[in-house]
């Protein structure tokens, strides 16, 4: 039994130290295994860390490049509006030289517009004769002004020349003084476009017109008294709108007979009507 006992403990004696050896390379090996694992940790959290920075950088390059390429864009642009402003500028430049020219070359056409529409005034059937003489004379007046440029100054003799042409498509009526055999009566005026310019008095007992061929006042018989009333009531908008037998003077082709009138009245063929 004793020899037993000393056997085992020459045994356990021999073999513990081996086991002793063995746990303590165990034991390294596991110390290193875990620092590698902790090295491997490490350099994987180096290998997100300059992952996330790549990433980082690549939207950061593709940002500036999508921005470049937006720059380049609005450049360009700008380079077009820069040329298209200079052509502009250009342009105005020319044109007010040539406004310059023009201003020289208007003026006078404006001042020969107006001597033509006074002689007009003149020769025309003598209606409203202070209102257009005055008209004329304001536009005068008006193109000495300093403080109405060109384009206001041309507008306004336009306006004048639409309002007399105005005159030739309308018909109205309106009374008035006339110097008849040297005295001042008051009559009822029709007109008629610029074909005709009758008068006739208040009490109806007297018509006439203007002839434009004599440069006076003609009367005209009786049987014309209804019809210039009808006319002056129509011109009122007192009746309604009718035919009516008015004198026109008129040049007549050589094969027009007429009614010898003297030079007025029913045409049983067309006639060229002679303009004032």
């Amino acid at each position: 039994m004793n020899k037993l006992i000393i056997i085992l403990i020459i045994l356990f004696a021999a073999f513990f130290p081996a086991r002793l050896m063995a746990g303590d390379k165990v034991q390294q090996i596991v110390q290193e295994e875990s620092i590698i694992i902790d090295q491997g940790r490490q350099s994987q959290d180096r290998i997100d860390k300059m992952s996330e920075e790549t990433r980082q950088l690549l939207n950061e390059y593709r940002d500036l490049s999508r921005q470049h390429r937006n720059l380049v864009v609005y450049n360009d642009n700008l380079n077009d509006m820069v040329n298209s402003q200079q052509e502009e500028v250009d342009s105005l430049e020319r044109q007010i030289n040539d406004i310059q020219v023009t201003k020289r070359e208007i003026v006078p056409l404006m001042l020969h517009m107006l001597d033509t529409l006074e002689d007009f005034v003149h020769a025309d059937l003598p209606f409203l004769q202070d209102e257009r003489r005055a008209r004329v004379e304001g536009l005068r007046n008006l193109m000495v002004r300093a403080d109405v440029d060109i384009p206001e100054k041309f507008r306004q003799i336009m306006l004048a020349y639409q309002t007399e042409s105005d005159f030739g498509r309308s018909m109205e009526a309106f009374q008035g003084e006339l110097v008849l055999d040297g005295q001042e009566r008051s009559v009822e005026f029709l007109r008629i476009g610029r074909l005709v310019l009758a008068y006739q008095t208040l009490d109806r007992s007297e018509t006439g017109f203007w002839s434009a061929r004599d440069r006076a006042w003609l009367p005209l018989e009786r049987r014309y008294n209804q019809t210039v009333r009808q006319g002056i009531r129509i011109a009122g908008r007192q009746a309604a709108p009718e035919l009516i037998q008015v004198p026109v003077i008129m040049s007549l082709p050589v094969f027009a007979p007429v009614y010898e009138d003297e030079g007025f009245g029913e045409y049983s063929t067309p006639a060229v009507m002679e303009q004032p």
